[in-house]
């Protein structure tokens, strides 16, 4: 498990390093608002396409080849974003990058493989102290990196993949299951659609994916407006032109913000989540969590009215602790409540609608920030709320292993 945890690190750390920059270069290419958060639309939509062809293709031919092929194309869209000399170069570079980090599902199945019961809250919480690790050296060398040239950052995250494939062909072992049965594989249609009309067989299922489809989306309008909406309140002009304004300066706070982020995320997803589910359970952290994020959400306006910086390093601080409670518990009860030859299945489909509000949240972000710069950070406060009431509605695991519900009887495992 460590290993592919580690592999989830690197990766995560190269997809930090672009966050800082990518709004600020699209807009030295003429790009608006809209297109900058669209850019964010690009690269979540194809997550959304292809996050349940990877989590499905890793429970038929093994975990450690999608692993490989995915990390290698999203080496190849970083390599292009370096190389962009135009805006849709740098959407098809985003687009690349998607589809190879899609590979998120699988991961997270290699998690399930190798563990059982409450443990398995514990492995995800580690994956989500991979992605808090990651914002916390990703960003931070993002900012740094920015302050060079976009293109030193995006060669920046270039070699970090290389480096991650060979680390992974060298090191990471294969955890799927001999004789895993692929029959959930068989029939025709869109797997996404396919998987979602089956998931009604499964307690908590249909509920733990409206779940993250809100919560993300909430998410996505949130980190695809949250670097404009600095630029606007502390490094805009009175008259908000460009005039006089330093990007790279934007480009710094929006790092300092991940950081908070990141470091908050990191201590408690790696230090406190499995030690908090044994005591309280997914579904109570799941609902402490929600809220906290829904409260932290909407103090960023107030924060950007009040105009102090500080502030809104804490609140992102805030916020860490609010997801980093959610998201884990959200994972660990959808691996529990279906059998082990489709976790990875369903886990895929649970990035899938991830992704899915990563794609819809970009692309309202800046036309909501257009009409009030503090709109789409309001707009996911309201969107964690509602996925707050979905989780009053989940049941908690009474087994150590799967809960999963056929026809109204229990399969066990």
């Amino acid at each position: 498990m460590h290993v592919a945890l580690l592999t989830v690190l690197i990766d995560l750390i190269g997809f930090g390093i672009i966050i800082p920059v990518q709004p600020f270069y699209a807009e030295s290419f003429g790009a608006s608002p809209t297109l900058v958060t669209l850019l964010g639309t690009a690269y979540s939509g194809m997550q959304f396409l292809f996050a349940p062809m990877w989590g499905r293709l890793s429970d038929r031919r093994g975990r450690r080849p999608v692993m490989l092929i995915s990390i290698a194309i999203t080496l190849a869209g970083y390599l292009i974003f370096a190389f962009a000399s135009s805006l849709w170069m740098l959407f098809l570079a985003r687009m690349l990058s998607g589809f190879g980090a899609a590979n998120i599902g699988a991961a997270q199945a290699i998690v399930a493989d190798v563990t059982t019961g409450d443990d398995r809250a514990r492995g995800m919480g580690l994956i989500g102290a991979a992605f808090g690790i990651g914002f916390v050296i990703g960003p931070a060398i993002g900012g740094a990196m920015g302050q060079i040239s976009a293109e030193a950052t995006a060669l920046t995250a270039a070699g970090l993949s290389a480096l991650n494939f060979l680390f992974a062909w060298r090191s990471l072992p294969e955890t799927r299951r001999a004789g895993s049965s692929d029959a959930v594989h068989r029939g025709r249609g869109f797997a996404a659609l396919r998987d979602l009309r089956t998931a009604g067989q499964y307690v908590n299922v249909p509920r733990l994916l409206l779940i993250i489809a809100v919560m993300i989306t909430g998410m996505a309008l949130m980190e695809q407006s949250i670097s404009l909406f600095i630029e606007h309140v502390w490094v805009l002009g009175e008259d908000r032109s460009l005039a006089g304004a330093d990007l790279g300066d934007a480009a710094g706070l929006t790092a300092i913000v991940l950081l908070a982020v990141g470091v908050v995320a990191a201590v408690i997803q790696g230090g406190f989540t499995g030690k908090l589910t044994k005591r309280f359970g997914e579904v109570r952290l799941a609902q402490v969590g929600a809220i906290i994020a829904a409260v932290a959400l909407g103090l960023f306006a107030v924060v950007g009215a009040v105009g102090v910086f500080a502030l809104m390093v804490l609140v992102a601080a805030f916020l860490a602790c609010g997801t980093s409670l959610l998201m884990p518990s959200t994972n660990a009860l959808l691996s529990r409540a279906v059998p082990e030859d489709v976790q990875g299945t369903y886990l895929g489909l649970g990035q899938s609608l991830s992704a899915l509000g990563r794609t819809i949240g970009p692309a309202f972000a800046g036309l909501l920030f257009e009409l009030n710069p503090s709109s789409p950070l309001v707009a996911s406060a309201v969107l964690m709320a509602v996925a707050f009431v979905v989780t009053l509605g989940l049941s908690q695991p009474t087994n150590v292993e799967t809960d999963a519900v056929s026809g109204g009887q229990s399969t066990g495992r």
